[in-house]
Protein backbone atom coordinates (compact mmCIF):
# COMPACT_ATOMS: atom_id res chain seq x y z
CA UNK A 1 0.00 0.00 0.00
CA UNK A 2 2.81 2.38 0.96
CA UNK A 3 4.60 1.63 -2.31
CA UNK A 4 1.51 2.35 -4.35
CA UNK A 5 0.95 5.58 -2.45
CA UNK A 6 4.55 6.58 -3.10
CA UNK A 7 4.24 5.79 -6.79
CA UNK A 8 1.05 7.83 -7.02
CA UNK A 9 2.73 10.77 -5.30
CA UNK A 10 5.67 10.57 -7.69
CA UNK A 11 3.31 10.46 -10.66
CA UNK A 12 1.33 13.42 -9.31
CA UNK A 13 4.55 15.39 -8.85
CA UNK A 14 5.63 14.55 -12.40
CA UNK A 15 2.28 15.70 -13.81
CA UNK A 16 2.39 18.91 -11.77
CA UNK A 17 5.96 19.64 -12.85
CA UNK A 18 5.09 19.00 -16.50
CA UNK A 19 2.09 21.33 -16.33
CA UNK A 20 4.22 23.99 -14.67
CA UNK A 21 6.79 23.80 -17.48
CA UNK A 22 4.05 24.02 -20.11
CA UNK A 23 2.59 27.06 -18.39
CA UNK A 24 5.86 28.89 -17.72
CA UNK A 25 7.23 28.18 -21.20
CA UNK A 26 4.13 29.73 -22.84
CA UNK A 27 3.41 26.51 -24.73
CA UNK A 28 0.14 26.08 -22.84
CA UNK A 29 -1.12 29.62 -23.48
CA UNK A 30 -0.17 29.22 -27.15
CA UNK A 31 -2.22 26.01 -27.30
CA UNK A 32 -5.09 27.93 -25.70
CA UNK A 33 -4.93 30.60 -28.41
CA UNK A 34 -4.81 27.88 -31.06
CA UNK A 35 -7.89 26.36 -29.44
CA UNK A 36 -9.77 29.59 -30.23
CA UNK A 37 -9.12 28.82 -33.90
CA UNK A 38 -10.45 25.28 -33.40
CA UNK A 39 -13.62 26.54 -31.71
CA UNK A 40 -14.21 29.22 -34.34
CA UNK A 41 -13.72 26.77 -37.20
CA UNK A 42 -16.18 24.31 -35.66
CA UNK A 43 -18.86 26.87 -34.82
CA UNK A 44 -18.54 28.59 -38.21
CA UNK A 45 -18.66 25.18 -39.93
CA UNK A 46 -15.32 25.63 -41.70
CA UNK A 47 -12.68 23.08 -42.64
CA UNK A 48 -9.54 22.62 -40.58
CA UNK A 49 -6.28 23.95 -41.99
CA UNK A 50 -3.05 23.26 -40.03
CA UNK A 51 -1.47 26.44 -41.40
CA UNK A 52 -4.04 28.60 -39.62
CA UNK A 53 -3.39 26.71 -36.39
CA UNK A 54 0.38 27.12 -36.75
CA UNK A 55 0.18 30.86 -37.40
CA UNK A 56 -1.80 31.53 -34.23
CA UNK A 57 0.41 29.25 -32.14
CA UNK A 58 3.58 30.94 -33.44
CA UNK A 59 2.32 34.49 -32.94
CA UNK A 60 1.12 33.75 -29.40
CA UNK A 61 4.41 32.10 -28.51
CA UNK A 62 6.30 35.20 -29.63
CA UNK A 63 4.03 37.74 -27.91
CA UNK A 64 3.97 36.00 -24.55
CA UNK A 65 7.69 35.20 -24.60
CA UNK A 66 8.33 38.91 -25.20
CA UNK A 67 5.95 40.00 -22.45
CA UNK A 68 7.38 37.54 -19.92
CA UNK A 69 10.78 39.21 -20.26
CA UNK A 70 9.46 42.78 -20.08
CA UNK A 71 7.26 41.89 -17.09
CA UNK A 72 10.06 40.24 -15.10
CA UNK A 73 10.03 42.91 -12.37
CA UNK A 74 6.32 42.46 -11.61
CA UNK A 75 6.59 38.67 -11.87
CA UNK A 76 9.42 38.63 -9.34
CA UNK A 77 6.92 39.97 -6.81
CA UNK A 78 3.78 38.25 -8.05
CA UNK A 79 4.98 34.91 -9.47
CA UNK A 80 8.55 34.26 -8.29
CA UNK A 81 8.55 30.73 -9.70
CA UNK A 82 7.80 31.96 -13.21
CA UNK A 83 10.26 34.81 -12.85
CA UNK A 84 13.00 32.34 -11.95
CA UNK A 85 12.06 30.16 -14.93
CA UNK A 86 12.16 33.15 -17.29
CA UNK A 87 15.54 34.29 -15.99
CA UNK A 88 16.87 30.87 -16.86
CA UNK A 89 15.07 30.13 -20.12
CA UNK A 90 13.46 33.42 -21.17
CA UNK A 91 15.98 34.43 -23.84
CA UNK A 92 15.89 30.98 -25.43
CA UNK A 93 12.08 31.00 -25.44
CA UNK A 94 12.05 34.47 -26.99
CA UNK A 95 14.45 33.28 -29.68
CA UNK A 96 12.19 30.32 -30.43
CA UNK A 97 9.10 32.54 -30.39
CA UNK A 98 10.73 35.08 -32.70
CA UNK A 99 11.79 32.34 -35.14
CA UNK A 100 8.27 30.90 -35.19
CA UNK A 101 6.79 34.38 -35.64
CA UNK A 102 9.06 35.09 -38.63
CA UNK A 103 8.25 31.71 -40.19
CA UNK A 104 4.51 32.32 -39.69
CA UNK A 105 4.83 35.76 -41.27
CA UNK A 106 6.74 34.30 -44.20
CA UNK A 107 4.09 31.61 -44.67
CA UNK A 108 1.31 34.23 -44.62
CA UNK A 109 3.10 36.29 -47.28
CA UNK A 110 4.04 33.26 -49.40
CA UNK A 111 0.47 31.98 -49.40
CA UNK A 112 -0.78 35.46 -50.28
CA UNK A 113 -3.12 35.52 -47.29
CA UNK A 114 -5.19 38.74 -47.33
CA UNK A 115 -3.98 41.44 -44.95
CA UNK A 116 -0.72 39.57 -44.29
CA UNK A 117 0.88 42.85 -43.08
CA UNK A 118 -1.57 42.56 -40.19
CA UNK A 119 0.91 40.07 -38.73
CA UNK A 120 2.66 43.16 -37.34
CA UNK A 121 -0.32 43.93 -35.08
CA UNK A 122 0.62 41.40 -32.35
CA UNK A 123 4.09 42.92 -32.09
CA UNK A 124 2.56 46.40 -31.82
CA UNK A 125 0.17 45.22 -29.11
CA UNK A 126 3.04 43.65 -27.15
CA UNK A 127 4.97 46.93 -27.26
CA UNK A 128 1.93 49.01 -26.25
CA UNK A 129 1.17 46.62 -23.39
CA UNK A 130 4.59 46.26 -21.82
CA UNK A 131 6.94 48.92 -23.18
CA UNK A 132 4.64 51.94 -23.61
CA UNK A 133 2.89 50.98 -20.39
CA UNK A 134 -0.82 50.85 -21.26
CA UNK A 135 -1.08 47.98 -18.77
CA UNK A 136 -0.90 50.61 -16.01
CA UNK A 137 -4.25 52.17 -16.97
CA UNK A 138 -7.40 50.81 -15.33
CA UNK A 139 -9.30 48.39 -17.63
CA UNK A 140 -7.19 49.41 -20.66
CA UNK A 141 -4.83 46.55 -19.84
CA UNK A 142 -7.70 44.05 -19.68
CA UNK A 143 -9.40 45.38 -22.81
CA UNK A 144 -6.11 45.33 -24.72
CA UNK A 145 -5.60 41.68 -23.87
CA UNK A 146 -9.23 40.89 -24.72
CA UNK A 147 -9.10 42.71 -28.06
CA UNK A 148 -5.84 40.96 -28.92
CA UNK A 149 -7.46 37.56 -28.48
CA UNK A 150 -10.58 38.80 -30.26
CA UNK A 151 -8.40 39.28 -33.33
CA UNK A 152 -7.99 35.50 -33.57
CA UNK A 153 -11.56 34.81 -34.82
CA UNK A 154 -11.24 37.81 -37.13
CA UNK A 155 -8.01 36.32 -38.44
CA UNK A 156 -9.87 33.07 -39.08
CA UNK A 157 -12.46 35.08 -40.99
CA UNK A 158 -9.74 36.67 -43.12
CA UNK A 159 -8.02 33.32 -43.71
CA UNK A 160 -11.23 31.62 -44.85
CA UNK A 161 -12.68 34.70 -46.57
CA UNK A 162 -15.58 34.77 -44.11
CA UNK A 163 -14.77 38.02 -42.30
CA UNK A 164 -18.28 39.46 -42.46
CA UNK A 165 -20.15 36.34 -41.37
CA UNK A 166 -22.28 36.35 -38.23
CA UNK A 167 -20.28 33.43 -36.80
CA UNK A 168 -16.94 35.20 -37.13
CA UNK A 169 -18.18 38.54 -35.81
CA UNK A 170 -19.94 36.93 -32.87
CA UNK A 171 -16.89 34.85 -31.92
CA UNK A 172 -14.68 37.94 -32.10
CA UNK A 173 -16.94 39.78 -29.63
CA UNK A 174 -17.43 36.69 -27.46
CA UNK A 175 -13.70 35.91 -27.18
CA UNK A 176 -12.86 39.57 -26.54
CA UNK A 177 -15.41 39.75 -23.74
CA UNK A 178 -14.48 36.47 -22.08
CA UNK A 179 -10.74 37.10 -22.21
CA UNK A 180 -11.31 40.57 -20.72
CA UNK A 181 -13.15 38.89 -17.85
CA UNK A 182 -10.34 36.36 -17.44
CA UNK A 183 -7.74 39.14 -17.46
CA UNK A 184 -9.57 40.90 -14.62
CA UNK A 185 -9.62 37.67 -12.60
CA UNK A 186 -5.93 37.14 -13.38
CA UNK A 187 -5.16 40.47 -11.72
CA UNK A 188 -6.32 39.12 -8.37
CA UNK A 189 -3.10 37.16 -7.91
CA UNK A 190 -1.04 40.26 -8.75
CA UNK A 191 -2.58 42.71 -6.27
CA UNK A 192 0.56 43.22 -4.20
CA UNK A 193 2.99 43.50 -7.11
CA UNK A 194 0.68 45.67 -9.23
CA UNK A 195 0.04 47.99 -6.31
CA UNK A 196 3.76 48.48 -5.69
CA UNK A 197 4.39 48.99 -9.43
CA UNK A 198 1.61 51.58 -9.72
CA UNK A 199 -0.49 49.43 -12.05
CA UNK A 200 -4.19 50.27 -11.59
CA UNK A 201 -6.40 47.19 -11.80
CA UNK A 202 -9.87 46.28 -10.57
CA UNK A 203 -8.56 44.22 -7.60
CA UNK A 204 -6.13 46.99 -6.63
CA UNK A 205 -8.84 49.66 -6.72
CA UNK A 206 -11.94 47.74 -5.61
CA UNK A 207 -10.67 44.54 -3.88
CA UNK A 208 -10.54 40.91 -4.98
CA UNK A 209 -14.07 40.20 -3.70
CA UNK A 210 -15.59 43.01 -5.75
CA UNK A 211 -13.64 41.89 -8.84
CA UNK A 212 -15.02 38.35 -8.45
CA UNK A 213 -18.55 39.73 -8.29
CA UNK A 214 -18.10 41.93 -11.35
CA UNK A 215 -16.51 39.11 -13.38
CA UNK A 216 -19.15 36.56 -12.36
CA UNK A 217 -21.95 39.01 -13.14
CA UNK A 218 -20.47 39.81 -16.55
CA UNK A 219 -20.25 36.09 -17.30
CA UNK A 220 -23.94 35.65 -16.47
CA UNK A 221 -24.82 38.51 -18.83
CA UNK A 222 -22.80 36.91 -21.62
CA UNK A 223 -24.65 33.63 -21.03
CA UNK A 224 -28.00 35.40 -21.30
CA UNK A 225 -26.96 37.01 -24.59
CA UNK A 226 -25.89 33.63 -25.99
CA UNK A 227 -29.24 32.07 -25.04
CA UNK A 228 -31.15 34.99 -26.55
CA UNK A 229 -29.25 34.80 -29.85
CA UNK A 230 -29.79 31.03 -30.09
CA UNK A 231 -33.52 31.35 -29.32
CA UNK A 232 -33.80 34.12 -31.92
CA UNK A 233 -32.09 31.85 -34.50
CA UNK A 234 -29.30 34.37 -35.00
CA UNK A 235 -26.93 31.61 -33.90
CA UNK A 236 -27.35 27.87 -34.45
CA UNK A 237 -28.21 25.56 -31.55
CA UNK A 238 -24.59 24.40 -31.54
CA UNK A 239 -23.73 27.69 -29.85
CA UNK A 240 -25.62 26.57 -26.75
CA UNK A 241 -22.46 24.58 -25.98
CA UNK A 242 -20.87 27.91 -25.11
CA UNK A 243 -22.89 27.77 -21.90
CA UNK A 244 -20.59 24.99 -20.65
CA UNK A 245 -17.73 27.42 -21.22
CA UNK A 246 -19.40 30.35 -19.46
CA UNK A 247 -20.32 27.98 -16.62
CA UNK A 248 -16.64 27.02 -16.34
CA UNK A 249 -15.65 30.69 -16.22
CA UNK A 250 -18.36 31.52 -13.67
CA UNK A 251 -17.06 28.79 -11.35
CA UNK A 252 -13.43 29.92 -11.42
CA UNK A 253 -14.53 33.53 -10.92
CA UNK A 254 -16.15 32.55 -7.64
CA UNK A 255 -13.11 30.72 -6.25
CA UNK A 256 -10.30 32.99 -7.47
CA UNK A 257 -8.14 34.12 -4.56
CA UNK A 258 -4.81 35.91 -4.26
CA UNK A 259 -3.26 32.87 -2.59
CA UNK A 260 -4.23 30.46 -5.36
CA UNK A 261 -1.13 28.89 -6.89
CA UNK A 262 0.15 29.87 -10.33
CA UNK A 263 -1.25 26.65 -11.78
CA UNK A 264 -4.78 27.78 -10.92
CA UNK A 265 -4.34 30.90 -13.03
CA UNK A 266 -1.91 29.51 -15.58
CA UNK A 267 -3.73 26.19 -16.07
CA UNK A 268 -7.38 26.52 -14.99
CA UNK A 269 -7.98 30.12 -16.11
CA UNK A 270 -5.68 30.18 -19.14
CA UNK A 271 -6.95 26.73 -20.12
CA UNK A 272 -10.54 27.87 -20.56
CA UNK A 273 -10.39 27.89 -24.36
CA UNK A 274 -8.74 24.48 -24.45
CA UNK A 275 -11.71 23.30 -22.39
CA UNK A 276 -14.14 24.84 -24.90
CA UNK A 277 -12.33 23.35 -27.89
CA UNK A 278 -12.43 19.90 -26.29
CA UNK A 279 -16.16 20.24 -25.61
CA UNK A 280 -16.82 21.23 -29.22
CA UNK A 281 -14.56 18.52 -30.63
CA UNK A 282 -16.28 15.94 -28.42
CA UNK A 283 -19.67 17.12 -29.66
CA UNK A 284 -18.50 16.81 -33.27
CA UNK A 285 -17.32 13.25 -32.69
CA UNK A 286 -20.35 12.05 -30.73
CA UNK A 287 -23.16 13.76 -32.66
Amino acid sequence: MATRRGQFQEFAMLVTRSIRYLVHSNVFISLAATSVVVSTVILADLSFDPVALFIVFAVTMFVYSFNRITDIAEDTQNIPGRASFIRRYGKALLAIGTALYLVATGVAIARDIPYAPGMLIPMLVAVLYSVVGLKRVLLVKNLLVGLSWGLIPLGVGVYYDQLGSVDILFMAVFVTTMITIAAAIFDIKDIEGDSEAGIDTLPVRYSAARTRQIAAGATVLVSIVVVALVVADVLTRRYSLLLTFTGYVFCYCLVARRDRGPLFYGFVVDGEHIFLALILLGHEVLV
